[in-house]
């Protein structure tokens, strides 16, 4: 199953400096990509005025902490067969049995009554109705990904005990998808950003970030300005309350992948008295500085990229274009697409794929494992290398970048920005900050870290937003809560194991599991311990014992 956007090398990464936060989506064989990313640093929760001031009457009965929420939580949905959709049919998805809806919700909660929005529904309902528990809400990443999408093209993912015993419900976030979305651009706009290579030269790259950051403010503010300050994901996590109230369930059964974990997380800290069964997998720390989760996830993505080299080196020599040795093979790809920078190959649609394109595609691939995506990265270099057309590593950007085959977007990377820069503006790092992450990454992900100097990351995150956010990174604890299960996987690249450490660690009441594999997030994978404790949790309430490991 998809989950989960990554940074992007150099390109990204030194762009969070100039103005955005980082964040990913992960990679697997559905028909559709549906995104994610994350935010975080830290301060202990009082600290976090924000925080302490929206969890104030958290506690309360659903609805009853504003009378003027009394309408949004007594709402009832309309269920209805979904409109026709030619991917589906392409990929040969039957949607017969899924129902779509919306969802009302104030636009400031602050306010309820002056402004609403429409959340964009969609509901598996349970295959086995006597024994239905209840709704399982779920959230593939991003921010941006699409839960309406994670249900409609992954809903095999749930065939079994989840299907049987939920009804899985899968919803678009608000500024998401079809759930009032950020539009900064169109679709040529878009095309004509994704062709740019960043400088080399670190001066017209830092000059060339802040013209960036400053045009896709003010193009965003233009078009989307109403919504800015309300994209959060605090008042998502309000949003799913309301959400698991109107469905008619008492407790919350959510699963939350990547950036979905950072959801799942202020939910619970929302709403502690309201949590049923959550599961927080691919987890992102919400109490890291962002800049030292954009340096954990480079050097992740640098390792699961020399393993991806020396698979296709020892493992697969008949169709690996990186030559016999294993140690220099990664090198040999990594100056290949660098060299893209210069000599930008042709594809059979007109566009070129440059450096930055070329390193996105490849990123995209490594969101999975040598039994998922390895192979397609393989044909992608392949074709790159040996018959310089950039056809299958373009697709595989576009793919990250939710470009479709007819060359529209998807709102994903707008709102992705937008979320993030709700969520946490990183300050301007000291020079003993920006040195220290320069000199890791450049000692840990020389390959993806290559020509970044310190002037990269002099910028505050999300300084030139029209939007200035008072939340603040911080350890979240959910005191009261209901136990919580936080899966991590050793190979994660997108958000590496030590992340689901330190999220479960904060927790009042919380258990590790842990997949031993590459690739992002571990639901959907195909492995039979961790699918095993996923159902045994969701449907029974049973938690792993502590130190559960899956090989």
């Amino acid at each position: 199953m998809r989950t989960f956007r990554a940074a992007r090398p150099r390109f990204l990464l030194t762009a969070v400096a100039a103005g955005t936060l980082l964040l990913t989506t992960a990679c697997d064989d559905t028909a559709k990509p549906a995104g994610d990313r994350a935010a975080g640093t830290s301060a202990p929760a009082a600290a976090n005025p924000a925080a302490t001031a929206a969890t104030a009457g958290a506690s309360a009965p659903a609805g009853q902490a504003d009378p003027a929420l009394k309408p949004f939580y007594g709402q009832q949905i309309t269920w209805a067969d979904c409109p026709a959709d030619p991917q589906a049919e392409k990929a040969r998805i039957d949607i017969s049995g899924l129902k779509c809806g919306r969802l009302h919700v104030p636009l400031d909660y602050a306010h309820p009554a002056a402004d609403a929005i429409d959340l964009a529904l969609i509901k598996y309902p349970a295959a086995k109705p006597d024994q239905r528990i209840g709704s399982l809400m779920v959230n593939p990443g991003g921010p941006g990904g699409s839960g309406v999408e994670m249900v409609k093209y992954g809903a095999k993912d749930f065939t079994g005990a989840l299907h049987n015993r939920f009804d899985v419900v899968g919803f678009d976030p608000r500024g998401t998808g079809d759930s009032a979305p950020v539009v900064c651009y169109d679709d040529k706009q878009h095309d004509a950003a994704e062709q740019q290579d960043d400088p080399l030269d670190p001066a017209e790259r830092k000059a060339a970030h802040i013209k960036q950051s400053t045009d896709h403010a003010a193009a965003c503010q233009a078009k989307s300005g109403r919504l800015l300050p309300f994209v959060g994901t605090r008042n998502t996590a309000r949003d799913l309350d309301v959400l698991r109230a109107v469905a008619g369930d008492e407790k919350l059964n959510y699963l939350g992948i990547s950036y979905g974990t950072y959801l799942g997380a202020l939910y619970a800290e929302e709403f502690p008295r309201n949590t049923g069964r959550l599961v927080l997998d691919g987890a992102v720390d919400p109490a890291q500085d962002t800049l030292d989760h954009g340096v954990d996830q480079q050097v992740g993505f640098e390792k699961s990229f020399e393993r991806f080299a020396a698979d296709c080196v020892g493992n697969h020599p008949e169709d690996c274009p990186l030559g016999k040795d294993k140690d220099t093979a990664a090198k040999k790809a990594a100056d290949f697409l660098d060299g893209l920078h210069d000599g930008p190959l042709g594809t059979k649609d007109g566009r070129k794929l440059g450096r930055d394109l070329a390193w996105t595609g490849t990123i995209q691939m490594l969101y999975g494992d040598e039994k998922t995506s390895w192979k397609y990265l393989r044909a992608g270099l392949g074709m790159a290398m040996t018959m310089k057309r950039g056809d299958l590593l373009l697709a595989f950007a576009d793919e990250y970048n939710g470009r479709d085959e007819n060359g529209h977007y998807s709102p994903m990377e707008e709102s992705n920005g937008a979320i993030s820069c709700a969520d946490a503006a990183r300050p301007a790092p000291t020079p003993e900050h920006a040195k220290a992450a320069v000199d890791r990454l450049l000692a840990e992900a020389p390959l993806l870290s290559k020509g970044v100097t310190v002037d990269d990351y002099s910028e505050p995150g999300c300084a030139y937003w029209p939007f200035k956010t008072q939340e603040k990174p911080h350890t979240v604890r959910a005191e009261g809560s209901a136990p919580i299960l936080v899966v991590g996987s050793t190979g994660d690249p997108a958000t590496p194991y030590a992340s689901a450490e330190s999220l479960a660690k904060g927790f009042a009441s919380a258990t590790l599991l842990t997949r031993v594999g590459e690739g992002h997030g571990a639901f959907g994978k195909g492995n039979t311990c961790i699918d095993r404790a996923l159902e045994a949790y969701l449907t029974e309430g049973t938690v792993p014992a502590a130190g559960t490991r899956c090989t």
